[in-house]
């Protein structure tokens, strides 16, 4: 069956509801999907009808699909039956290895090879999350970007076993609901855009390990210099408009030798007892009091501001 002609996706399976999985939740109910939600922690439905409803005044402001409704989600403890007659399912449990492996065994045993098996890992490979299934070809990863109903990146990344066609029905799904998705070619530690986001990460550690500027800084540097443009391009067409008419070809020219000069000076930083306290105390000193609560609102007013001007 091709990605064309494969049956619709209307049904949707959460497995492990906390934050990710509470935030794909409430991403496919604005999509006018029915969700089946499961995970075996106490007190599990309550906390994720709260996130649901917590979330759901933003996806409002970003736009319900027809259909939407918090009445199509169900809870079930039950893993065998939360999934029944799922089309899709959304994995989004412990960073651990041999927890997925055994669940996706579980996954794969209780539903038709027609259905894929996403998994939300940060950090770890599909090739070894599928190991245990007997029906490999539909297993795949499906990284979404904190928080997954608001920032609209997908990475899509198959193992050694996936399927050509599982990669193109994932892509085209994420696509329907309103995500980016971006195919990641190979398998590597951290996928693609944590990788970007530790490099800058080493190089702010570093920054304050030397002394050369403050957390607060920092934060500014990127917050109000490239970030601004970054959030309208990517790293490379932002350097192709710094190279003017001549684009990216004469922005090489004239900068890639102090590029690479920039590359070899930059640091590699402990990460120490003493930095750590340092960046905390940064950090601190830049909060200024205020909650984390409140910053997250303020930020995730302006990105609803920010994505309707980028879909405009």
């Amino acid at each position: 069956m091709s990605a064309s002609n494969a049956e619709p996706i209307r049904r949707v399976a959460v497995v492990a509801t906390g934050v990710i999985g509470a935030s794909w939740t409430a991403q496919f109910l604005a999509q006018g999907l029915d969700v089946t939600a499961t995970d075996p922690s106490p007190g599990a439905e309550a906390r994720l009808r709260a996130d649901v409803d917590r979330h759901w005044p933003t996806l409002e402001r970003i736009g319900l699909a027809p259909g939407a409704s918090r009445d199509r989600l169900r809870f079930e403890a039950d893993l065998a039956t939360a999934v029944q007659g799922a089309d899709f399912v959304q994995e989004n449990g412990p960073e651990r290895l041999d927890v997925k492996v055994a669940l996706f065994g579980q996954l794969d045993a209780l539903l038709p090879p027609r259905v894929i098996l996403a998994s939300s890992s940060s950090g770890l490979s599909t090739t070894g999350i599928q190991a245990g299934c007997v029906h490999p070809e539909r297993v795949v990863l499906g990284h979404p970007f904190n928080p997954p109903h608001l920032i609209p990146l997908v990475e899509v990344i198959g193992g050694e076993k996936t399927s050509a066609e599982t990669i193109a029905r994932t892509m085209a799904f994420y696509a329907a609901i309103g995500k980016r998705p971006i195919h990641g070619r190979k398998e590597i530690k951290g996928h693609i855009a944590n990788r970007l986001q530790a490099a800058l990460w080493r190089e702010a550690f570093h920054l304050v390990d030397q002394g050369v500027a403050t957390v607060e800084d920092i934060d500014t540097a990127i917050a109000f210099g490239p970030g601004l443009r970054w959030a309208v391009f990517g790293p490379f067409m932002n350097l192709h408009l710094s190279g003017g008419e001549g684009g990216m070809a004469h922005l090489l020219a004239h900068l890639g030798g102090p590029i690479a000069d920039w590359w070899d000076d930059l640091g590699s930083p402990a990460m120490s007892a003493e930095l750590k306290a340092r960046v905390v105390a940064g950090v601190t000193d830049e909060l200024d009091g205020r909650r984390s609560a409140e910053l997250e609102a303020w930020r995730d007013g302006l990105l609803i501001e920010l994505l309707k001007a980028k879909s405009a």
